[in-house]
């Protein structure tokens, strides 16, 4: 009987040994096949033609890779983060989409007015909402130099915007959208590449800026005063238009005419002093027949201009019946 049982025992250890041994090898094999398929499963990875991976090793940044079939070590050793690099984000600022089709629908404006309300550099409130269109050019930069690089964003548009609109005055902030954004575009882009939270801006663009309702009647006079006081100026340019020119004219023409008439004067002077000198000159050549004929010229002149005329013989001593002389017996 115990001969049996130590049959029985040797033959239960020598099953036991075989089953141990294949149990060992079936595990090794199991857990090689575990690993491998780990370290496929998560070394190799894609990256889409849109996006940029970021490989690092133990925590700290190794590398970058490009769009593509990759390989890496796996989890534990290395992490990767894919970035989309050239979508472009929007940040909103005084507005929120809720639905944005062929007619985009907002939410309410006061529930983001602290974020467009603003103070011009005419100290009037304005309303400015506006949009920032952005993407990841740095991916390296956007994950580890900057803890919230969405919210520095928000925070970098907003200071910025306020500051290119409290340097221009309302009417400049209603009517300049375009020229306002393009500063801040600027200016913005210049502050983020100082805080190397590698986002390039590639669009801004103001929506609808207003004042607020409660000052909007007197906004409205304050317009209405400023377009009477554009159409006065406009109104006393062109009469001013109008009267310089025909003032500058009559002014020409009556210095012409000056001219002309004293050319005129000058020219006459000029006659009658050669004529007077071409007389004395025959004058002093023959004195006496020069005064009879200028005296001759003279009487000729002025004869025919007189009335009836009486020659009286200078020798005659008494007149007597001679003073009825314009009488009708006259010359009887």
């Amino acid at each position: 009987m115990s001969d049996q049982m130590d049959q029985i025992n040797n033959i239960l250890n020598q099953l036991k040994g075989r089953f141990n041994t294949r149990n060992k090898s079936f595990f090794v094999t199991i857990a090689i096949i575990i690993v491998v398929l780990w370290i496929l499963f998560t070394g190799l990875f894609t990256v889409a033609v849109d996006e940029g991976s970021v490989i690092q090793r133990f925590g700290r940044y190794d590398r970058q890779r490009g769009p593509g079939l990759h390989f890496k070590l796996p989890d534990g050793i290395e992490k990767r983060t894919n970035v989309k690099v050239k979508k472009v984000y929007t940040a909103e600022f005084g507005l929120r989409t809720i639905k944005a089709d062929v007619e985009t629908k907002y939410a309410p404006e006061e529930q983001y007015l602290i974020e467009s309300l603003m103070l011009t550099g005419d100290l009037n409130c304005a309303l400015v909402p506006w949009i920032v269109q952005f993407r990841i050019s740095d991916p390296v930069k956007f994950l580890f130099k900057v803890r919230d690089p969405e919210s520095t964003l928000h925070d970098l548009s907003e200071a910025i915007m306020r500051q290119v609109v409290g340097d221009r005055s309302i009417n400049e902030v209603i009517t300049k959208r375009l020229e306002i954004a393009d500063k801040a575009k600027v200016d913005l882009q210049k502050v983020l590449d100082e805080a190397e939270i590698g986002l390039t801006i590639v669009n801004i663009e103001l929506k609808n800026t207003n004042v607020p309702g409660p000052v909007q009647p007197s906004f409205n006079e304050v317009n209405q005063a400023l377009q009477e006081k554009e159409k006065t100026i406009y109104q006393a340019r062109e009469e001013y238009n109008k009267s310089i020119p025909a003032a500058k004219g009559e002014a020409e023409r009556v210095i012409r005419a000056a001219e002309g008439y004293a050319l005129n004067r000058i020219n006459t002077a000029k006659g009658d002093s050669s004529l007077f000198v071409s007389q004395h000159a025959a004058y002093a050549k023959s004195k006496n027949v020069t005064r009879r004929r200028i005296y001759l010229e003279t009487m000729e002149e002025i004869l025919p201009k007189l009335g009836g005329k009486y020659i009286i013989d200078s020798e005659q001593r008494s007149i007597l019946p001679l003073l009825n002389l314009g009488g009708k017996g006259a010359g009887k």
